[in-house]
């Protein structure tokens, strides 16, 4: 055999030890990950720290929410029926939202629907219907979110009269609509806290938000009026824990629904709109939150002056919810 001849035959013979040596190393790498993977799901517990008490879910930001038995929890919020958390939105002629911080009586709103309309009612007003389906000769509004650009079809003039006669303002506000194939805001962009995959059209910052029974039963003894759930607009409300406890719960499970904890919610003035008149008080129960439960010197960046109540959540798995479902935190 020539020297040429005996050089190819070392390389092959090199050739297919490498590849030998390299699928065990690849085979011994897979048995590892898999090894660690069925530890870690050992390793996992399940232990309950609550029930589910309302769920609530808020179609148009700032108005009135609704409570329901069964929610869908998708990744971007509860959903039941065609009504999904913070898909519509009140603007300004300039696209920036209006909240009830500055038009306190948009939490008189009640919205509902059936399969091809939301309503709109609120005293001495007549009921607005909205097509759930907009045209889509229907403008799209650039909007503005908490700093961050998002788009909405505007839900026409008739709508635009009838948000613009209620609030009885001499500026003219337009309702728009989230579409699913619009992009949605990222979390992640403003705070690092998110995972990048978290989304979200129209609220202040995360998709879900929980609160604890016993949290507002707390806060309610050091107020000389007391306030509301509804102060607070929680998406999952949690009973049978101490006060304060979903601080702690960093991973959560209900029903084949988890959820990651984020961040604490921080307060504003929102939460002292009375849900009952829509009157702003501007003081409590703000003012009493900040006497006790502002944050960690270390996380004022983040937070500022806002005392911290209730928990803002991702969505790592979707599923179903329920009134009476019980609440599993996740440890490992």
């Amino acid at each position: 055999m020539s020297q040429f001849g005996n050089l190819v035959q070392i390389c092959s013979q090199n050739r297919k030890g490498l590849l030998y040596a390299a699928g065990v190393g690849l085979g011994i790498i897979g048995v590892g990950i898999l090894i660690k993977s069925l530890l870690k799901r050992r390793q996992r517990k399940l232990i309950q720290v609550g029930v589910v008490s309302q769920l609530c879910i808020y179609p148009i930001k700032s108005c009135k929410g609704v409570s329901v038995n069964t929610a869908e929890c998708l990744e971007m919020g509860l959903k039941h029926g065609e009504l999904r958390d913070r898909h519509w939105l009140v603007i300004q002629e300039d696209g920036h939202k209006v909240t009830g911080r500055q038009a306190p009586r948009l939490v008189l709103i009640t919205a509902s629907s059936d399969d091809v309309y939301l309503y709109l009612n609120a005293a001495e007003m007549e009921e607005l219907r909205v097509p759930l389906k907009l045209s889509r000769s229907n403008s799209l509004k650039d909007c503005r979110v908490w700093g961050s650009d998002i788009q909405g079809r505007d839900c026409g003039d008739e709508a635009s009269r009838w948000i613009t006669r209620y609030l009885n303002n001499e500026k003219t506000f337009h309702l728009v609509q989230y579409e699913l194939d619009m992009q949605p805001r990222r979390p992640h962009d403003t705070e690092k806290s998110f995972k990048p995959k978290d989304k979200i059209a129209y609220p202040d910052s995360s998709p879900i938000m929980l609160l604890s029974e016993a949290s507002l039963e707390d806060l309610n003894t050091r107020l000389e009026k007391v306030v509301e759930m509804r102060n607070f607009r929680p998406s999952i409300v949690v009973t049978g824990c101490d006060a304060y406890a979903e601080d702690s719960w960093d991973e959560i499970q209900i029903g084949s629904t988890c959820l990651r904890r984020v961040m604490a919610c921080g307060r504003c003035i929102f939460t002292t709109v009375d849900p009952e008149t829509g009157v702003i008080d501007r003081k409590q129960p703000l003012e009493t939150l900040k006497s006790y439960r502002k944050c960690d010197p270390s996380e004022q960046h983040l937070y500022k002056s806002s005392p911290l109540f209730g928990q803002c959540y991702g969505v790592d798995q979707t599923g179903i919810l329920h009134v009476g479902d019980p609440v599993y935190k996740i440890t490992y």
